[in-house]
């Protein structure tokens, strides 16, 4: 079992949850994620790796490319929930 916090860990990179974000609505590969995001494929690729390592994205082999994907439900489930809780927060300065 991960050690408690582990998720906020994961979710505390701004890349890691963009290539969330990305994820929400479509499939995509590395290339297209990397357009989306306007972001260097390697700085993809590597983020990438954490979250497949942390059952977050799962892929799957189309030709020579890999499509990810949201790993499950629960993913997305708990991006609307954190996107709906800041909706209802008043702007809060970063500690």
């Amino acid at each position: 079992m991960p050690p408690p916090g582990w998720v906020f860990k994961i979710f505390g990179d701004s890349t890691r949850v963009k290539i969330l974000y990305a994820l929400l609505d479509k499939e995509m590969s590395v290339t297209e994620i990397a357009s989306t995001l306007s972001m260097a494929q390697p700085a993809i690729s590597q983020q990438l790796r954490v979250l497949k390592l942390n059952s977050l994205v799962k892929f799957r082999r189309e030709g020579k490319s890999l499509i990810y994907s949201l790993a499950d439900e629960h993913v997305s489930e708990i991006l609307s929930i954190g996107m709906e809780h800041l909706g209802e927060q008043q702007p809060q300065a970063v500690l």
